[in-house]
């Protein structure tokens, strides 16, 4: 059941692991290659996933920090299968996860394989530290859980990801992915009975699973700052707004270039 292109590509990368085959943050190497594998082979024909930019990837640490949307996470998975099969070198995507995503039976053990990791500061600021590659959704569950009439419409972003990349000197990618607001539509947040089942959303789709939709991912140059990482809230915030500015031209210019959603 192991790919070869993708047993390669784990093979060759850089990622420390002790005699049992694990890193420090959970990351395995043998069950990645099955987890990857079974992904190409779903999401790869499902999807048909096409992806520029690639080039931009700077070598070692790196945020990569797209518009998040599709109620499921299949954008952070593509992102992730992209760097993997297709980046020169491979790279080894560590997704931020939110921290109600350890309470998932069997896929939060499955995805902590596969390199994600809960999206706590700390985490984040080692994994830069050991020159890693780190995707976070700076919208959080808003953007992921987008009504209808809200896609391709960036929600508030937070300003953590900034102060660390500031404080560990990393490049920001700017990244736009067209096609997850399309895949599961939702035309409601049922937020009453989110809370009761302890879930962040709970999106009310008329059809009840992704569609085929074609995926297209474009990667920007990366963007790079300067200046104390503690600094004021309002400075912070304007070097936000450049990372959003950027990921929205990567939008429009995505959205304008394509013809169909299929």
């Amino acid at each position: 059941m192991i790919d070869p292109e993708v047993a390669r590509a784990i093979d060759s990368l850089p990622n420390k692991v002790n005699e049992l085959g694990y890193d420090a943050w959970g990351f395995h190497r043998e069950r990645s290659k099955l987890w990857y594998s079974v992904g190409k082979k779903i999401l790869t024909p499902y999807f048909r996933p096409e992806v520029t930019g690639l080039e931009h990837l700077p070598e070692g640490r790196m945020l990569i920090v797209p518009n998040h949307s599709g109620q499921l996470p299949v954008d952070g998975m593509i992102i992730a299968m992209a760097c993997l099969l297709h980046g020169k070198p491979p790279r080894l995507v560590r997704a931020m996860v939110e921290r109600w995503f350890p309470k998932l039976p069997f896929i939060n053990e499955l995805f902590v394989r596969c390199g994600a990791v809960l999206g706590d500061p700390v985490n984040c600021k080692n994994l830069l530290l050991d020159d890693q590659v780190i995707v976070v959704f700076p919208e959080g569950v808003k953007g992921s859980g987008k009504t209808w009439q809200h896609r391709y419409k960036l929600q508030n972003f937070g300003r953590g990801f900034m102060r660390l990349a500031l404080q560990t000197n990393t490049p920001i990618v700017p990244c736009a992915v067209i096609g997850g607001e399309e895949s599961i539509i939702s035309v409601y947040n049922w937020k009453s009975m989110a809370r009761v089942l302890g879930m962040p959303y709970l999106p009310i789709t008329p059809i009840p699973f992704p569609l085929p939709v074609k995926f297209h991912v474009h990667f920007g140059e990366p963007l790079t700052f300067e200046g104390p990482f503690d600094d004021e809230d309002a400075t912070i915030d304007r070097k936000v707004r450049d990372v959003t500015r950027a990921i929205e031209k990567l939008i429009e210019r995505g959205l304008d270039a394509r013809r169909s959603i299929f």
